[in-house]
């Protein structure tokens, strides 16, 4: 047995330091700290596998070595295991494998939380909110979504069977599926709007610019659009070309859109527009938030560098690190980060600096004093690190702890499934809003719920008194804060009624969830959006956008 073991070790490390020599003379990087390093990691893992007291799972433990190696350089470089080659694919072509719906986690279960519209779940019946209790036999019970995910995922034309349990009913439905290729549409949702064209990008995938530039040619065949906004709130990027592709729609060919610098000389590279543009003159107005990153931010921050458009949001989230995709053995991948990008202005708008740590591993922030001003065509200033900063700033709303409470117990999920039983259809997308008998009826379904939760001032109220404790002034105001607590408490049934717009707008949207799917959860959101009106106001007064634009006075 020792043998087997010795001569499994001893292949393991020829295999591994063939490999890493390879690399070494071709890198020319230090030959005796990768050998030393790499003999003690052989010789640490042998000792495991000969003394541990109970059985080493290999495959998990090399894993778990190779992610905590990888974590400590950035969040982006990360190893791919063969089981999730899937969503790899997912990442880089919007395509996938699977039955097509959306899951949650809730409690010791993964529940749908929607199906895609036409695709195998909804086809077969699947409903939001059904809790998946197997998969091809196996139960689903403590499995993470991750784990349901991946047993749900499987080669298009194969079957996968699911045993569900639909609340409210409280009876137990099995689906045989087949799996299709589920492509997830870059483009979900465009539409006009007073002449302005609105087009909702929520990733970076494949063929996004083609969906783009598709939008582009119905809104003005269809609606004679005049301007357009580009909303990329919450898109977290993708495909570095097709941000180039998307860029290219709206200025020149031949135009420089960003350039990567990295350690190799292949990573050195510039992006140039290469299409012909649908239109060099069309007023834009481009949508961010804080979690609209990567090729969001090429796209955004070149439209600005460029003063092709204004930009309207938040701060952007500031990543600006390429990654590339490289094949290992055993169908495995390692995604690396190569370089940093650089839009038009020479800015380079990422955020963190990952190699700069203190003593403890902690990453430093930047601070204010560290960032550089660049400059625009039209000499406007703009600055590097920390995002794509608006040319007109937009507050984000923040939620009353009344609103986030229901969110997060899911009351609203599970009132608007249960009204989904109750009531075949509603009113258009576009237009529906919670009348005063379905608010009356949430309230009636949140009796005996558990939705407690504590407003700021009582955190604030709590932690003076926690103060006055521990430098002993309490009992000198215990009256006063007993008082001030009781007027303070949150009373739930008022704070119902005091924040009852914010609690129906996101109602409303997951109820219309269940009747048009995620094109009307869009569509509904458009009539609360404050930036979208926002933009539309500027679009439609077009002085406002060429004074935001043009050269500043000296």
């Amino acid at each position: 047995m020792k043998s087997i073991r010795k001569a499994i070790v001893l292949i393991f490390f020829v295999i591994l330091t063939t490999n890493a020599w390879s690399q070494i003379n071709a890198q020319k990087v230090d030959d005796f700290e990768i050998s030393k390093n790499l003999e003690i990691f052989v010789n640490l893992y042998k000792e495991l596998h000969v003394n541990y007291v109970d059985h080493i799972n290999t495959g998990q433990l090399i894993k778990t070595a190779i992610d905590k190696m990888l974590e400590s350089l950035d969040p982006y470089t990360n190893f791919i295991p063969e089981s999730e080659i899937e969503d790899l694919r997912l990442m880089t072509t919007g395509q996938y494998g699977g039955i097509g719906a959306l899951i949650q986690q809730r409690d010791d279960y993964v529940v749908i939380s929607e199906p895609y519209k036409d695709f195998p779940a909804y086809n077969a019946g699947i409903k939001a909110g059904d809790k998946i209790i197997e998969v091809n036999g196996e139960s689903a019970t403590g499995k993470s979504v991750s784990d349901v995910s991946t047993a749900l995922k499987g080669f298009p034309g194969s079957t996968v069977k699911v045993v569900v349990e639909r609340p409210i009913e409280n009876k137990k439905y099995t689906f045989e599926i087949v799996r299709e290729d589920i492509k997830i549409k870059n483009v979900p949702f465009y539409t006009a709007v007073d002449g302005v064209g609105y087009i909702k990008l929520t990733n970076f995938s494949l063929g996004a610019s083609g969906e783009v530039r598709e939008a582009l040619i119905s809104l003005k065949t269809n609606h004679n659009i005049t301007s357009v906004i580009l909303d990329l709130r919450g898109n977290g990027g993708g495909l570095l070309g097709e941000a180039v592709n998307i860029v290219g729609l709206f200025v020149p060919k031949n135009t420089l859109v960003v350039n990567t610098k990295g350690k190799l000389k292949e990573s050195n590279r510039e992006y140039k527009t290469q299409n012909q543009p649908y239109d060099l003159n069309i007023p834009i107005v481009v949508l961010i938030d804080n979690m609209s990153a990567s090729a969001s931010e090429i796209v955004a921050g070149s439209i600005q560098d460029l003063d092709r458009g204004v930009i309207i949001g938040q701060q952007s989230f500031g990543k600006g690190l390429v990654q590339n995709v490289v094949s290992l053995n055993y169908n495995t991948r390692l995604k690396v980060t190569i370089a940093k990008y650089y839009i038009p202005s020479g800015r380079c708008i990422q955020s963190v600096d990952y190699s700069d740590r203190d003593s403890t591993g902690k990453i430093k922030n930047l601070t204010e004093n560290q960032k550089a001003v660049f400059y625009t065509s039209n000499k406007r200033p703009v600055f590097d690190a920390g995002g794509i900063i608006p040319d007109i700033t937009i507050e984000p709303q923040s939620a009353a702890k009344i609103t986030i409470s229901l969110v997060v117990k899911n009351l609203i999920f599970d009132f608007a499934t249960e009204f989904a039983y109750k009531n075949q259809s509603i009113d258009s997308a576009i237009t529906y809003v919670i009348n005063e008998k379905t608010y009356g009826d949430f309230v009636a379904f949140l009796q005996n719920k558990d939705y407690d939760y504590e407003t700021d001032s009582e955190i604030r109220l709590k932690e003076l008194k926690q103060a006055t404790i521990d430098e002993q002034y309490f009992e000198k105001i215990s009256a006063e804060y007993e008082s001030l607590m009781l007027k303070l408490t949150h009373n739930k049934q008022e704070d119902l009624q005091t924040f009852k717009g914010e609690i129906s707008e996101i109602l409303a949207n997951e109820i219309v969830a269940r009747y048009y799917f995620q094109r009307g959860r869009i569509q509904n959101s458009l009539q609360f959006d404050i930036e979208l009106k926002e933009g539309i106001r500027l679009l439609t007064s077009m002085q406002e956008y060429e004074n935001i634009l043009k050269e500043p006075k000296k």
